[in-house]
């Protein structure tokens, strides 16, 4: 059941999940290969097309509308900021590496596009990035299967324990991230809202003391 299913869904899924920031359906799929439902190198080149394709279009969004797009998210709006200045200092070497940086697949490439990278040279280095990333995720993946089976003899019986346990780990990350962006959000609109009182409390003192001001007394004109 299991092999039939990948069979007939599990490079498409593979692809839609590299395509959005899929580093634990790599792992899934870099391990099912050394069970022999996958095949390692289909998993690599879907892997790269996948992760190729999804930075190219967010890049492209970058340079259009990358503003707006961090602005969407308190945290991609302060990461982005960072992700700025990384970039303004070694450009080369985050359009290649910062998808082993967890959390950047999104926001990186938006900020990318945003600081005006060449496109060509994007085109170029994302792709040797994507190359690299998903080669060694996958065998990272494949022989982490090995080193299991070294151990634990026939893993066969295990598979679904250890299938499941990478479930547990990539919903988990995903979820605490979820939650740091949230108390993100919370914590800044709480600031946004003490600026904005701020404000108002300084424009109504001021608005109190231009009266005081007039009607003070104005000296005699000789």
């Amino acid at each position: 059941m299991l092999q039939q299913f990948l069979h007939d869904f599990g490079y498409f899924a593979l692809f839609l999940g590299t395509f959005f920031e899929g580093e634990t359906i790599l792992v899934l799929a870099g391990f099912l290969a050394f069970r022999g439902y996958m095949d390692i190198n289909l998993v690599v080149v879907v892997a790269f097309f996948g992760s190729y394709a999804g930075d190219q279009l967010w890049y492209f969004m970058g340079r259009k509308h990358g503003r707006k797009l961090l602005a969407r998210k308190p945290r991609w709006q302060m990461m982005g900021d960072r992700a700025l200045e990384h970039i303004r200092r070694h450009p080369d070497i985050w359009v290649l590496s910062f998808r082993f940086v967890y959390g950047l697949r999104t926001v990186m490439p938006v900020a990318i596009g945003l600081s005006g990278y060449p496109p060509g040279r994007y085109l170029l280095l994302n792709g040797i990035g994507a190359a690299i990333w998903a080669t060694a995720l996958a065998a990272a993946a494949y022989h982490f299967g090995a080193v299991l089976e070294g151990m634990l003899g026939s893993i066969k019986k295990y598979e679904l324990w250890v299938l499941g346990a990478l479930l547990v780990l990539g919903v988990g990350l995903w979820l605490r991230r979820r939650f740091k962006n949230a108390r993100l959000a919370k914590k800044i609109y709480e600031d946004e809202q003490i600026a904005k009182a701020e404000q108002a409390a300084k424009a109504e003192q001021l608005q109190l003391a231009e009266p005081a001001k007039s009607a003070e007394p104005k000296p005699p004109v000789e």
